[in-house]
């Protein structure tokens, strides 16, 4: 079975009235979850349990499936009763679709690691109600408890909105009225993955975005889908890190890129036609991103190069840039506002799919009628033709700009890079359609250009920052090193830039 949720963290000042608001059946829910001693089921996205229901016990494993809503689901209801933890059979989800999935990664595993040990439990108090929507109905399940590993705890607070039945809008429509009324944020973790982590005592970083491959089906509208799909899933999954607290800089990579990736690759199937709903949203978020992947990027890279310089100078400043922490905590209140979480929930609707069966006699490349009626209007068109017209036209532009490489202004080298970057995730995305010797080469030329642009630019940024405070002499030796280095590979640049003028492109 299918299992459609959002979850949704409860403000500590709102517990109270979300209490009231559901006010629903009470359920103590007690579980132990199970994984091999190398997390081979975490790392396929699946989570293994058996909790107590009131007296009765299931066993249940869930798995991803992939558009941020959905998920897998299998249930077994057991005949032990009483407090003890029952053992856990995998055998009880053989010839289902995520207990397949469960196999494979049980195969996976090394002989010696695939025996399966409780590595976490949960401890939840459950109110639920269930609601009638004009969508459909929804189920409402407030939690409050801990999760438990390794002789730690966390406190779990959370509102969970599941659809009975209907259609899928039936939980977003409802989780947008919770969110304007509560002050709720989405939290795509589960309780599985804050178990598992627990159990391991880390966070660990934020794995960088996934590529994005085309869809299978060579139509506009089927690719837009999954770029939709897996961007939405990517966007959900980086903000719910940062809203949650997390410093990790992959977790703000990982969202900008895919932030960037959204509106790239849209533009690419879709450029000319009118924005969609979430275009502006996402268009802020990344503005608002910025200043503190600046400071990253000040922290990770420019920082250290200075003070190497420093040593090889035989001088020592203090070149503390102070602590990021308000920058950081005005980005998690900033995710977890309500234009944000309005956003996650757009991104998450335009993503759910859309019936494409066509009407009887009308051509199979036709949009389907049930498409939306502000769905781009070459939905049906063949995706090879709208990708070799789209990124000539991004190439030429790129060229022309190169062209002018020696002459051109902070600004105009800045878009230089954005259109850069636009042109590598259209190519990445595209390139299982074309030959790999060709993408390969035009790849790199791609990297390496943005890579020269982007530590310009981050030269450029850093200067600005301690120019304020030139009086200073710590200040005064950065702003000369930083303005010298950023000189020599602006002298260096129309060479390195060139090299993606001459490459030859792919998709002719």
């Amino acid at each position: 079975m299918h299992e459609i949720e959002l979850k949704f963290q409860v403000p500590a000042r709102r517990r109270a009235a979300v209490a009231r608001a559901v006010a629903g059946e009470p359920l103590h829910l007690q579980a132990a979850y199970v994984d091999t001693p190398d997390r081979a089921l975490a790392a396929a996205g699946l989570a293994l349990r058996v909790r107590r229901e009131g007296s009765a016990w299931v066993q249940t494993l869930k798995g991803e499936a992939g558009d941020g809503m959905t998920r897998l689901e299998h249930n077994v209801r057991l005949p032990a009763r009483g407090q003890a933890v029952p053992p856990i059979d995998p055998a009880r989800h053989a010839g289902t679709p995520v207990g397949q999935l469960l196999d494979a990664a049980l195969e996976a595993a090394p002989a010696d690691a695939a025996v399966l040990a409780v590595l976490y439990r949960t401890d939840i108090h459950r109110h639920r109600r269930v609601l009638d929507t004009p969508q459909g109905q929804v189920e409402l399940a407030f939690d409050v408890g801990v999760i438990e590993a390794a002789g730690q705890r966390v406190p779990v607070c959370e509102l969970e909105i599941e659809l009975v039945g209907g259609s899928p809008l039936a939980v977003l429509e409802t989780a947008r009225a919770w969110v304007a009324r509560h002050g709720l944020w989405l939290d795509t973790r589960s309780k599985a993955e804050r178990g598992d982590r627990l159990s391991r005592d880390d966070a660990p970083a934020t794995p960088p975005p996934a590529p994005l491959a085309p869809a299978g089906d060579a139509r506009v509208d089927a690719s837009g889908r999954a770029v939709l799909q897996a961007c939405a899933r990517q966007i959900c999954a980086a903000a719910s890190e940062l809203a949650a607290g997390s410093e990790d800089p992959e977790a703000l990579h990982a969202l900008r890129v895919a932030l960037r990736r959204l509106r790239s690759l849209h533009r690419l199937l879709h450029g000319g036609h009118a924005p969609p709903a979430w275009w502006a949203g996402a268009l802020q978020l990344f503005q608002a991103l910025g200043a503190v992947r600046d400071e990253d990027a000040m922290r990770a890279s420019v920082l250290p190069s200075l003070q190497r310089a420093m040593e090889s100078a035989g001088v020592t400043f203090d070149l503390r840039l102070g602590a990021s922490t308000p920058g950081r905590a005005a980005l998690a209140e900033r995710l977890r506002s309500q234009p944000t979480q309005a956003l996650l929930l757009d991104l998450l609707q335009a993503a759910q799919p859309v019936p494409q069966a066509p009407a009887q006699g009308s051509s199979p490349d036709a949009p389907s009628p049930d498409t939306p009626k502000d769905a781009p209007q070459d939905a049906g068109r063949s995706l090879h033709k709208r990708l070799a017209r789209q990124l000539q036209r991004w190439h030429r532009q790129v060229r022309a700009d190169i062209a002018q490489a020696e002459t051109l202004t902070d600004a105009q080298r800045h878009r230089l890079r954005k259109r850069i970057k636009r042109l590598r995730y259209a190519t990445e995305w595209a390139a299982p359609r074309y030959p790999k010797r060709r993408v390969r080469h035009y790849l790199l030329a791609l990297r390496e250009a943005q890579a020269c642009l982007g530590e310009i630019t981050d030269l450029a940024v850093a200067a600005q920052r301690w120019a304020a405070a030139a009086e200073d002499a710590g200040a005064m030796f950065a702003l000369g090193w930083l303005t010298a280095r950023r000189e020599a590979l602006l002298a260096v640049a129309p060479a390195r830039l060139a090299a993606l003028a001459e490459a030859r492109p792919y998709w002719r």
